[in-house]
């Protein structure tokens, strides 16, 4: 058997298998990756406008005392201290945007799955019912909280008139401190067509083999909704929660249009933000606050302060949901 062997002369480098060919592969790399570059320029250049320019802006500005006027001047930590020791409006704000992730994220969830769980069963009407659900988060939200308002009104609204007549004397709703959120609360569960479409198209997307193979082994309803359902309903689930205590942390126009109009106060032009919290500061968010210190005020050095810790605070309550619901989505190991 003959071994063929290369001869080259002593000094000259050897030429690699197919250079040419690995040269125009790498080339043709490169030209594919700056025509990527290329496509998705626009939406980095919107990322970093948008997004981490405003960031960046914010933190600075969290450690600076500007009111839009004056040149920002550096103060530091003062800010942040004033924030954590000083201010008390920030603690009542606190307090009722953490009641709205609480209370308001779960009971709009499982509302929107019981009406889901209604409308998955095959009947001429469904289809009228899933959109008749569905309409209320099409309608703008000042719309929706002037509707309400009106229809709680303690004295001329049609709720209060119709509990009268089965002998109930309606409360204040809106106008009264106790029943400001839970008003709120009623609201957002009206408006729980986009999280009931979501777990809706999930509940149909269950394997109905799965459900007989349940009743051939004799399993009942609540064995087949624990066993079947659920688990397949956890990826949607777990995004509505994610999506939810998001939202609740940031929920500002609802509340802020419902104090207002039951206050009576314009929430524009001179005094700004004057009817914001009503009644008793009941319904005043941290967003609402943050609006107040900015845009009122002028302190926007403060209100920058109360963004990144509203951004941080977000941000933990997402990593927290997502690590402890990781073995929860059967993704963890």
């Amino acid at each position: 058997m003959t071994t063929l062997t290369e001869t080259r002369p002593a000094g000259v480098p050897r030429t690699p298998a197919g250079g040419p060919a690995t040269r125009r592969r790498s080339g043709l790399r490169r030209h594919r990756q700056r025509v990527a570059l290329l496509l998705v320029s626009p939406a980095l250049l919107g990322l970093l406008i948008f997004f981490v320019y405003p960031l960046v802006a914010t933190v600075f500005y969290s450690f600076t005392h500007y009111d839009l006027v004056s040149s920002p001047r550096w103060v530091g930590l003062a800010n942040y201290k004033y924030l954590f020791t000083q201010d008390p409006s920030v603690v009542q704000a606190a307090r009722n945007t953490l009641w709205f992730v609480v209370f308001m994220v779960p009971i709009r969830i499982v509302c929107a799955a019981a009406v889901a769980a209604l409308l998955t069963r095959p009947r001429r009407t469904t289809g009228v019912f899933r959109t008749i659900f569905y309409l209320p988060a099409l309608v703008p939200p000042v719309a929706s909280v002037l509707a309400f308002v009106y229809l709680f009104n303690p004295g001329l609204g049609p709720v209060n008139r119709i509990l009268k007549v089965f002998g109930i004397e309606g409360p204040l709703w809106f106008n009264d401190p106790h029943w400001a959120k839970p008003s709120l609360l009623l609201l957002a569960i009206w408006m729980m067509g986009d999280v009931m479409i979501i777990i809706l198209a999930a509940l149909l997307d269950v394997p109905r083999d799965q459900y007989e193979a349940a009743s051939i082994d004799g399993a009942k309803g609540y064995q087949k909704a624990w066993f079947i359902t659920i688990p397949n309903l956890r990826p949607v689930i777990v995004f509505s929660v994610v999506t939810g205590v998001i939202a609740a942390l940031q929920y500002f126009t609802e509340a802020a249009v419902a104090a207002g109009v039951a206050s009576g106060k314009a929430l524009v032009g001179e005094g700004t933000g004057a009817g914001l919290g009503y009644p008793e500061g009941s319904t005043l968010t941290y967003p609402q606050w943050l609006y107040v210190e900015g845009f009122s005020n002028y302190a926007l050095g403060y209100a920058s302060a109360l963004a990144v810790v509203l951004f941080v605070v977000a941000g933990g309550f997402v990593v927290f949901l997502l690590r402890r619901t990781k073995a929860f989505t059967g993704s963890g190991s």
